[in-house]
Order: C-alpha cells, then structure tokens, then sequence
C-alpha cells in the first residue's frame, strides 16, 4: 500500500499528524504511549531475566551477553525473541503496538519478529549506523519497527537515533570490503551522513520510538550506571512478502496481528541488498558489529 493509501483509514491510536510525519520523516516518537499498569509487567518480567541470565556463562537461543558478564555483574546486551518468552511480552506484541503499526503499515499487519535491547555502560552497547531492511528483504518497503523504553532514556543513556529523510535515500552496502556481513555502514559510508538531520528520540519510560525498515538508525553508549532495556517489536504490512529466509523465527513470525492474510504481493521496484544466508543460525546485530561472527557467503 502507498503512504496516501494507507493514510486514508482512520486512525487507531497515532494522531493523524503523527502519522504523516512518519511518512515524510522515516520515523515518529511518542512520549508516555503505554498505559501504566502495561509498562509495570513489562519491567517486571524483564527484571526476572536480567537476574535469571546471572546464571548463564555464555551467549545460547535466549541470552545473547557481552564481554565481561557475571552472576555479580549482568551484562546481558539482548533477549532473544521476547515474544516466546513470556505471555506478557505477547500479549504487548498483539495489543496497542498492534494498532501503532497498523496506523502505518495499514490494516493488515504481519508480526515479523521481537527483541529486547540493553544498555550497560560498558562500552559494548553502542549499535552503529545501520538499516534493517537487507537483514529481511521484503518485497516492498511497508516493515517498521517499533521501540518501547522501559526506563527514563535521555541523551545520557544512549537514545536511539535516526537521519531524517533517510528512508526515501538509496541502501548501503552492509558487508566490508571482503565480502564479510557486519550489519552495518562502513566507517567511510559513516562518515558521509550529514549529522546536521540526526534527531534523538528520548523519552520517559512508556515512550515509542517508530522506524522505517530503511531509516537509517544507530545510538550511542550509555553514560549511565542505569540499565537501559529497550523492547522492540517488528511489524510488516500484509502485502510485504520475505524474500529471504527469517533470521530467526518463532512460532509467531508471520502471524497475522491485525486485518487479514492477503493473496497479492505488493512490489517495490527500489532494490534490496540480500543478507547472508540465515539457515545456518543467527545471532545479533552486537556480535555482527563486533566482529564476533563473520559470514561472507550470500543467501
């Protein structure tokens, strides 16, 4: 569906000029979206895994944890597929957030996949320059994510940030000079942004932030002792077909969360970088930035 298209349904939850800006932009934010008692289990459960990864001494399908990590000093960098992990974390994926993507995306909304992000202050929790799409090629450009912080996030502790226009720009190329996926821009392709259209997203705990599969996106490292979580949830329009396999599917990927299945793909004719070939496991962007995985190999 085209923006104009997509625009024309009412409204669920996003004011309409929310909406727009999303389409002009390549992202919106709003501050203090989720209901109270919504945010107070989502915080909840995701305590209990912080203290329940003090017992994991290595990365594994649930954990993914950084350099350093400890019973006595957590530094748990994701969890893996929080949609799996607990009803509550579900239940968040089909509900509000669920009509925040179909306000942008159109009325029949595909849950793609889900993610919860850290930020420790340890220097390892910088997420580089990047876009999302070319590790989910999908036949047309209708795939967002969408960011809840569960705590206060200010420029202290590392908002996410985004370039401005971005999403309506050419792709990069995210593999390095030798063929290696690394997930992210070059330092050279880096150094080319205009910083003058980054906008930071902060907001208190509750707040969304919505990005466009190919806005491009980073956030710099925490300056806080205070753990930072972000939940992030990824939604494609119905129409927007996978071209390549999933980089790591649950039993709810590709569920139909709102609206109906649909029997046409809807294509984009911008092309789509291709990622490397997922079938043979996935781990995080933090270790393909890191250089803790490398795969030269195509899909």
């Amino acid at each position: 569906m085209t923006p104009e298209e997509i625009l024309k349904y009412p409204a669920r939850v996003l004011p309409q000029h929310k909406r727009e800006q999303y389409f002009e932009d390549g992202y919106v934010s709003v501050e203090s979206l989720i209901p109270t008692e919504v945010l107070a289990e989502l915080q909840r459960v995701t305590n209990d895994y912080v203290d329940e990864s003090r017992a994991v001494s290595a990365s594994n399908d649930r954990f993914d944890i950084g350099p350093g990590h400890s019973a006595e000093s957590p530094l748990l960098r994701r969890l893996k597929s929080p949609d799996t992990a607990s009803a509550v974390y579900w239940k968040f994926s089909t509900g509000l957030i669920a009509d925040v993507a179909a306000d942008l995306v159109g009325p029949n909304v595909v849950f793609h996949h889900s993610k919860l992000n850290f930020k420790w202050f340890d220097g390892s929790d910088i997420v580089k320059w990047h876009q999302d799409i070319q590790f989910f090629p999908h036949t047309n450009y209708n795939v967002i994510t969408i960011g809840c912080y569960l705590a206060d996030t200010d420029m202290n502790n590392g908002p996410l940030a985004v370039l401005k226009g971005s999403h309506n720009e050419p792709l990069f190329d995210q593999y390095d000079v030798n063929g290696n996926w690394t997930g992210m821009l070059s330092d050279d392709d880096a150094a080319s942004l205009d910083l003058n259209r980054v906008a930071y997203l902060p907001g208190p705990a509750g707040s969304i932030t919505v990005h466009n599969a190919r806005t491009l996106h980073f956030s710099p490292p925490s300056q806080s002792r205070t753990p930072r979580p972000l939940l992030l949830n990824c939604f494609t329009s119905a129409d927007a077909k996978p071209y390549t396999a999933h980089p790591d599917p649950t039993e709810n990927a590709y569920r139909i969360v709102r609206g109906k299945a649909v029997k046409w793909a809807s294509h984009d004719p911008r092309p789509c970088q291709i990622p490397p070939d997922w079938s043979r496991g996935y781990t995080s962007i933090f270790a393909a930035q890191a250089g803790e995985d490398r795969t030269t190999e195509a899909a």
